[in-house]
């Protein structure tokens, strides 16, 4: 154990660090966070809609999601090569660069003007089954528009104003991107959002299967008890699953039952119990079943931020660096996914075909406004009950170290005072 902790400690996590630093992997890291408000948004419109079925006449508010996640690519496309030259300090295009790659998720898209001049595009492939496509849009207009920025058509003692320069030099990279769109996308009527869709489509069935399923969530584990924050693995996982709730939603309104689990709906509302490694049920463990002053006043203090699915004061206070509970953490990893992942493919609870991305709200009630569906309620009762079983034996092992520690540190005081006592007598 002892080796595996130097070895995540620095080979594996310097080497993390660094990627998660990479301008590339940043940049999509830093869209997804930024989106996520837009998406809460969304999520908030999925509670109100549970009204228009009890209330007769209640405003429909869907019209809201049409232009929060039902926009979500347009987004993607804008604020990826605007992170990506901020991130290699190259703010000259920043702008056009965001422009731009809206502009070419809508020709990737086919998007077009009509004989009655209408603008038209298909709704689904701006919305967030598009991610995908608006990503790698994103992405290619960053890496030309990276290229041209240390070009200039002009000499550095020009008498022109900065931003007429910059102004001009940005016409370049803006011709080249709109050339290869022209021609790829209306010279050879390439639909790009299909050919992107079936390059990636590997990536996507691998995170669709269980193994999958499964590997993302124990990962997530995995480097949270080394103190490597889950959120590097955004870029996969929440990308992944903003598609993934997308099809949903398609299958369920064409009358066929969704089926893709791996969804931000299904993390939030059976995986993360308390947060990333199910830690809700550690901290129950510890506030009334243990004896150390320590670990009772850990869990007290953390017990109501994991109700609200926040853990960092559970894990960076217990877990990160002890085995004695890295291994429970990394369990939970693997059993808890794969009980859900097996219960959702049998029928036996319904997967979730609308956005809900609360993730803060507490269990059960994330998880029935997740899928509406109480077998849902029943299973992450179980899953908790599961979750107790595994951490309980790890807890009261650690409680009995720390208990003896707090032993002998009275012992200590004990006899400082003693000493100190003997001083003051003579």
């Amino acid at each position: 154990m002892k080796k595996l902790i130097d070895w995540m400690t620095n080979t594996v996590g310097s080497k993390a660090s660094k990627m998660a630093k990479n301008p590339w992997i940043a940049s999509v890291q830093e869209t997804m966070v930024a989106t996520m408000p837009v998406m809460l948004i969304s999520s908030f419109i999925t509670i109100l809609s549970i009204l228009n079925e009890y209330i007769p006449n209640f405003p429909d508010f869907s019209y809201i999601s049409t232009f929060t996640m039902g926009l979500s690519s347009i987004m993607v496309a804008f604020m990826i090569p605007t992170f990506l030259l901020e991130k290699f300090r190259l703010p000259k295009y920043k702008r056009q660069a965001g422009f731009m790659g809206v502009a070419l998720l809508f020709m990737m898209s086919q998007a077009g003007i009509d004989d009655a001049g209408n603008f038209a595009i298909a709704s689904d492939r701006v919305g967030a089954g598009g991610m995908f496509v608006a990503i790698v849009a994103g992405l290619f207009v960053g890496f030309i528009m990276k290229v041209f920025s240390k070009r200039s058509l002009f000499k550095k003692d020009t008498t022109m104003p900065k931003f007429l320069v910059d102004s001009f030099d940005s016409m370049a990279p803006i011709i080249v991107i709109m050339i290869i769109a022209f021609i790829t996308c209306h010279v050879l009527k390439l639909d790009l959002y299909n050919y992107v869709n079936i390059a990636l489509s590997p990536l996507v069935n691998i995170a669709q299967s269980f193994g999958g399923f499964v590997l993302i969530m124990f990962l997530m584990c995995f480097f949270y008890s080394f103190g490597l924050s889950s959120w590097i693995l955004v870029p996969v996982y929440y990308t992944v699953g903003i598609n993934a709730i997308a099809e949903n939603a398609k299958l369920v309104a064409a009358g066929h039952a969704a089926k893709y689990i791996t969804t931000n709906e299904v993390f939030g509302g059976w995986i993360w119990l308390g947060g990333a490694g199910c830690t809700l049920m550690l901290c129950v463990i510890f506030a009334f079943f243990c004896k150390s002053a320590k670990l009772k006043g850990l869990g007290k203090t953390c017990l109501i931020p994991g109700i609200f699915n926040i853990n960092e004061p559970i894990v960076f206070g217990s877990i990160v660096f002890n085995p004695l509970l890295m291994i429970p953490m990394w369990i939970c990893g693997l059993v808890i996914p794969s009980i859900t992942y097996l219960v959702m493919r049998l029928g036996l609870v319904t997967i979730p075909s609308d956005s809900f991305l609360l993730w803060y709200m507490p269990i059960p009630f994330q998880t029935y406004l997740t899928n509406h569906d109480f077998r849902g309620v029943i299973l992450v009762f179980i899953l908790l009950a599961i979750t107790f079983l595994i951490y309980y034996p790890f807890a009261k092992a650690y409680d009995k170290q720390c208990l003896l520690e707090e032993k002998e540190e009275k012992e200590k005081e004990k006899a400082a005072e003693e000493r100190k006592a003997k001083r003051l007598a003579k």
